[in-house]
């Protein structure tokens, strides 16, 4: 029994570690321009800039705003604005945002499409003239996205966590990516704030990050360049990340923009599919090329927070678009994966396996924890080691390296997650899954309060 729910388990992370390699790369991955190239040819008036507009939700962001603040200054594009959601913070946000941006009050009329909380006043920056920034009544994350979708000029919405920051060439990438009129939506990459270096876009570092933060790394890394990858070629991608996402502001419109719950991000991208399922031209996508950085949890208790809310969303999803994936289960992908390998092998399977662990336990002590024994080190531990390897490979193929010093940091890494970190993230699972019925609360992380933006900074070498 034990092996048959093994065999299950892994069914799908074996079809995408097959499927995110280079050699499934579709047409529009194959023809991408070089940087290079692409920045020569905008610079000469062949390339056509789109209108971007940034949206950031703020609340209580005091020790991260000027991080974001600053790496909005270093993007290599013309044609974008930034929106500062200020969705009530209680603490120095809007304060700081005034200091560093020196705010005066503007007109900017709103769509009126989109509910949201009261907007207390609008400003825009006397020194970066494209900054904006929106101080509204709190109405959560979903609100203050909504605000910033009434609010925005532009035809493309960039959607970020305040914690979040973009490489120089990050919207270069998505305007190529966006020439495609059938794309819709797309996710960026996502790599840890903690590990990124003076190469933001091809080395990164563990000299400074803990080995939960590495180990978070390393769960990055296999869920965008493996699962993420994977799903997009399947046309079955369920979550674009709230960190970073890019959006056709029109959709949103269409879509009704964005719901209240835990976990909108994943909400957001069901509704786009489900109205991709109407309009079968168009598809979403994901930008390798496009690169950010966020900040991860570097405590036990943040990172539970964390994982708990994400579980909690999915089981939100699960029970809000449920209608949808029964009717489509077996006609479009996305409901597919979400219905058997989120739901079905990713959480029931979880707690059935658990069960019959501990009735053979019970019953027969000690040949079973003999059999476990064998079967997790002979079993889990190769495809564990597999799966990570797989992705620090993916990683390299797409430009990023570590440094030679952290391959021993890595090495323990992978002995850290195969043995401990699975286990607590099965935990995160099956309590995340029961806890939804029980208490819906956001549950914010705590920032660091690092000024990653500064050289002297201690997050990297």
């Amino acid at each position: 029994m034990i092996t048959a729910f093994f065999l299950l388990s892994v069914t799908f992370p074996v079809l995408h570690l097959y499927h995110c390699l280079p050699f499934f790369r579709e047409s529009e991955e194959r023809k991408k321009a070089g940087a290079k190239l692409e920045e020569w040819m905008r610079d000469r008036g062949y390339k056509h800039e789109k209108g971007m507009s940034i949206v950031v939700p703020c609340f209580n962001e005091e020790r991260i705003i000027e991080t974001s603040i600053e790496s909005m200054k270093t993007l290599a594009y013309s044609d974008f604005e930034v929106l500062y959601i200020n969705d009530g913070s209680t603490d120095g946000t809007m304060v700081h945002l005034n200091r560093l941006l020196e705010l005066k009050p503007c007109s900017v009329a709103s769509l009126g499409k989109l509910s949201h909380e009261n907007v207390k006043a609008v400003y825009q920056s006397k020194v970066f003239p494209n900054i904006y920034v929106i101080d509204k009544v709190n109405g959560g994350k979903a609100d203050a996205l909504n605000a910033g979708i009434e609010y925005s000029s532009k035809d493309l919405l960039i959607t970020l966590d305040a914690d979040t920051i973009l490489t120089e060439k990050a919207l270069s990438a998505v305007n190529q990516t966006f020439e495609d009129q059938n794309v819709v939506a797309a996710g960026g990459m996502v790599h840890v704030l903690q590990t990124k270096t003076d190469k933001p876009m091809s080395r990164l570092s563990l000299k400074m990050a803990n080995m939960l933060v590495r180990v978070q790394v390393l769960d990055f890394l296999k869920a965008f360049y493996i699962s993420k990858l994977s799903l997009v070629r399947f046309k079955a991608l369920a979550v674009i990340s709230g960190a970073f996402g890019i959006f056709d502001k029109q959709i949103l419109l269409d879509v009704g923009g964005y719901r209240k719950t835990i976990g909108e991000d994943i909400d957001i991208t069901l509704r786009i599919q489900q109205y991709i399922a109407n309009h079968k031209h168009l598809k979403i996508s994901f930008i390798a090329d496009a690169v950010g950085y966020t900040e991860l949890p570097e405590t036990w208790k943040d990172l539970t927070k964390q994982r708990l809310r994400w579980q909690k969303a999915y089981v939100d999803c699960i029970i809000h678009f449920w209608g949808f994936f029964l009717k489509t289960l077996f006609t479009k992908p996305v409901s597919f994966f979400y219905v058997f390998e989120t739901f079905l092998v990713g959480t029931l399977a979880a707690y059935a396996m658990t069960g019959i662990v501990i009735v053979n336990l019970i019953n027969n002590p000690e040949n079973s924890i003999l059999d476990y024994m064998f079967f997790y080190l002979f079993f889990i531990f190769l495809f564990g080691v597999l799966y990570d390897l797989v992705a620090l490979g993916m990683n390299k193929h797409h430009g990023f390296s570590f440094q030679k010093r952290d391959w021993f940091r890595l090495f323990w890494t992978i002995i850290f997650d195969i043995l401990i970190f699975r286990f607590v993230s099965v935990y995160f699972v099956m309590y995340g899954s029961i806890s939804y019925f029980f208490n819906k609360k956001w549950n914010k992380v705590d920032r660091t309060g690092r000024s990653y933006h500064k050289k002297d900074s201690t997050h990297a070498a």
